[in-house]
């Protein structure tokens, strides 16, 4: 379980980020997270895993609370929370199968690595999650020569060959067309189920929260204005959050190319 306690967070500039979040998020969830540019949702999943460290408050994982980490706690924390970046994140000119074994580093260690100095069973490991995404051919490809959308996904085999207990998602579609966003969006979803891990995905677009999340949290200037279950959320719920009519908006995303 994760637990936010009157977690408040104020960058060096005096930018309040978040403010006063009481929240608890349940093993094996699959919670989206929505709200305007700026709402702070960035914020909230990096300070899961102390991209960025809130100000204020308590941030409990499994009980223990993370704020309070300090580096060989924190190296053990990102293990077990992986991470789903909008840009990739990967090395373009390694091998598609090479950026998945970096889910590796806290186990096998930065100098094996660079040496490719893998155990089998990660080798396994690794193509495995390739195949679970449907990209396993690619293995020994250059990540630079795929696709967006099959980048996100290799993004996503690294993170499971990570074998993490959470996933952070920060807008992981943002940067895809609608049908390849579906696609990316529906393996993350799916994998999190088989593997029943708790997931937290920032998301833009409205009708993508509404089909995969089993729960909506909204965040408006720092603040929770929702949270709930997704069969308690309707166009009404999201005008709420956003603070504005929704309909004929951008928000609303579709499958138009």
């Amino acid at each position: 379980m994760i637990e936010f306690k009157d977690m408040s967070l104020v960058y060096p500039n005096g930018h309040h980020a978040l403010k006063n979040i009481n929240l608890k998020i349940n093993d094996g969830e699959f919670v989206v997270v929505v709200g305007m540019s700026g709402a702070g949702k960035s914020s909230l999943i990096r300070s899961i895993n102390r991209m960025v460290t809130p100000t204020d408050g308590e941030l409990l994982l499994d009980g223990e609370d993370i704020l309070a980490f300090k580096e060989k706690k924190l190296r053990h924390l990102r293990t077990n929370v992986g991470m789903v970046f909008q840009n990739y994140n990967l090395v373009k000119r390694m091998s598609v199968l090479r950026n998945v074994m970096a889910g590796r580093l806290g186990y096998t260690g930065t100098f094996r690595s660079m040496l490719g100095l893998f155990p089998q069973e990660d080798l396994q490991l690794a193509m495995a999650n390739l195949n679970r995404v449907g990209i396993g051919e690619k293995a020994y490809v250059r990540a630079d020569q795929l696709s967006g959308g099959q980048q996100q996904r290799v993004s996503i085999a690294r993170v499971l060959t990570q074998q993490p207990k959470v996933i952070l998602a920060d807008e992981p579609v943002a940067s895809l067309d609608p049908p390849t966003s579906h696609r990316v969006m529906k393996d993350l979803k799916r994998v999190s189920k088989e593997d029943n891990l708790t997931t937290l995905v920032n998301l833009h677009f409205i009708d993508m929260a509404m089909e995969y999340a089993d729960r909506i949290i909204g965040l408006r200037d720092g603040e929770v204005v929702f949270d709930g279950p997704i069969d308690q959320v309707s166009e009404k719920t999201f005008e709420q959050i956003y603070g504005r009519p929704i309909k004929d908006d951008d928000l609303l995303g579709g499958d138009e190319a």
